[in-house]
């Protein structure tokens, strides 16, 4: 699993839980934002997945970072 700590997910403000984001510092966040429907994010568990920005790592399902992008 990725770690909020490790450079490349604290760089991109990644948080385990959405609802941890600091708005302040990144407005780009808007409720409902998860990882689970990032267009990045392809499921691998009920609540985890991996994705294109952290490669070789999993994410949690209900996480978000910076490079979030709607689901086509």
């Amino acid at each position: 699993m990725l770690g909020e700590a490790e450079p490349a997910a604290a760089g991109l403000g990644y948080k385990e839980a959405a609802t941890a984001v600091d708005k302040a510092k990144f407005p780009k966040y808007a409720d409902g934002q998860l990882c689970s429907n990032c267009q990045l994010y392809v499921a691998k568990g009920p609540n985890n997945g991996t994705c294109a920005i952290f490669p070789g790592k999993l994410v949690a399902g209900p996480g978000w970072c910076n490079a979030w992008v709607k689901k086509a």
